[in-house]
């Protein structure tokens, strides 16, 4: 196989994963993945690469070929008889491909045609950022010292000014403070009447009549610019006022989650043998792996019931068995209780998947389990028949409820009667969700 072949090979990858992943949910060992790690079985794939010709035994001019031998063509190489071997007997070589519930939840939304968004409430969860903010009374030890001595400096630029510049202006002849400090504010020098009064009273006779006008005083003086003082003289004082402080906090920042919990239910009465319960497991599991990888955090809660329910654990959920018989509204009347107890609708996306061979007490699925669905609040319930053998007589739930909810865009009903079903039940429930 040459380079053109194996690009062309390479670029299929992505195509024949999403193969492999629909017929893994379908066919494939579960139990190779964890809910926070699925590995997706893949058919190895050589990476492309340079490689020799062996064929090729030499280079130009060398070797010794016989007249009427073809040029450039390779030599027979053993086993090239033209006959074809045998068949092989052994299966293809496969390799693991790991991807997480968001890629996984990708890759499916591809290979189901999908496009779903995570619905429904956000949890707002307020965290501490970095101390961005500030505030006017606090901890010294947060005092925003850099910013108080901006302040200052500021200010200090602001009021600046030449001070032998204003004294020059005091030996105008015929000048006195007055006339001095009127001439300074017009110039927007902020200097005070006092200090002018002080610095006036401070000159001799003679330095009083230096000038004969302001005019020869300013062309012949020129002012000393604040940031020349500053280079030559430094920074002696920055001038602090306390409304210049300022004590940095953190600033409040909201993250806001999308938070989802999954409610399995599964009935696990005499009637849920092996391949019945094998089917819930196909069918619940990507679902799960779904929802993980769509929403920011997810939690899962499983309840097994017969004729009547409780709270199990994931690990004995899909193995779980009884003699009992079966009353599937038990398990909503938990599934309640949990639900308003741990995951308020106010907070929490919701899921009720329920599954079971649709065999019920009497009258439970009309009088109880289909009240009960409507009370609950939820993003979508969705219930799965799995009947692999047949379906029995009594075995209407699902069909009492598809009747009842005919008209309802929040509640889906599949039937998996065996693997070939589950990709079609999936698909099913998310685009139920979707609308």
């Amino acid at each position: 196989m040459g380079l053109r072949d194996d690009l062309e090979r390479y670029r299929e990858v992505g195509e024949e994963r999403r193969e492999d992943l629909a017929e893994f949910i379908q066919y494939g060992d579960l139990g190779q993945s964890l809910p926070d790690e699925i590995h997706i079985p893949i058919k190895i794939v050589d990476l492309p690469e340079f490689r020799y010709d062996q064929r090729d035994r030499g280079g130009v001019g060398q070797g010794d070929p016989d007249v009427g031998d073809p040029v450039g063509q390779p030599q027979p190489q053993p086993g090239d008889d033209g006959e074809e071997g045998d068949p092989g007997d052994e299966s293809g070589d496969h390799d693991y491909y790991e991807m997480d519930p968001e890629e996984f939840a990708q890759e499916l939304d591809d290979e189901l045609g999908l496009e779903l968004e995570p619905k429904g409430k956000e949890v707002v969860e307020e965290t501490e950022g970095d101390f961005t903010d500030v505030t006017k009374t606090g901890p010294d030890s947060t005092l925003d010292f850099e910013r108080m001595f901006k302040e200052g400096l500021k200010r200090k630029l602001a009021m600046d000014f030449d001070p032998n510049y204003v004294r020059e202006a005091m030996g105008v002849e015929g000048w006195g403070p007055d006339e001095v400090f009127e001439w300074a504010r017009e110039k927007s020098l902020t200097v005070s009447k006092r200090w002018v009064e002080e610095n006036y009273d401070a000159l001799s006779a003679d330095e009083r009549t230096k000038w004969e006008s302001i005019e020869e005083m300013e062309n012949r003086v020129t002012p000393m610019s604040t940031a020349q003082k500053i280079r030559e003289e430094g920074i002696r004082h920055v001038p602090f006022r306390r409304e210049d402080e300022r004590y940095r906090y953190p600033e409040i920042i909201e993250e806001r989650e999308k938070n989802v919990v999954v409610v399995n239910i599964r009935d696990v009465s005499g009637s849920m043998r092996e391949k019945k319960r094998e089917l819930v497991e196909r069918t619940f599991t990507p679902l799960d792996w779904y929802l993980t990888g769509k929403y920011d955090n997810a939690e899962f809660v499983y309840i097994a019931h017969d004729a009547e329910a409780w709270r199990v654990e994931r690990s004995e959920f899909f193995g779980i068995r009884s003699g009992g018989g079966t009353k599937i509204s038990s398990a909503y009347e938990l599934a309640a209780a949990i639900l308003e107890e741990e995951f308020p609708w106010g907070d929490w996306n919701r899921y009720v998947f329920a599954a079971g061979d649709s065999e019920n007490s009497r009258n439970d699925t009309e009088e109880n389990v289909v009240p009960m669905m409507e009370k609950i609040p939820a993003n979508l319930h969705a219930y799965v028949e799995t009947q692999p053998e047949g379906k029995a007589i009594n075995a209407t739930h699902a069909e009492e409820v598809e009747r009842h909810f005919a008209e309802a865009n929040d509640v889906a009903v599949s039937y998996v009667n065996g693997p070939e079903d589950v990709t079609k039940a999936i698909y099913e429930i998310l685009s139920t969700e979707a609308e």
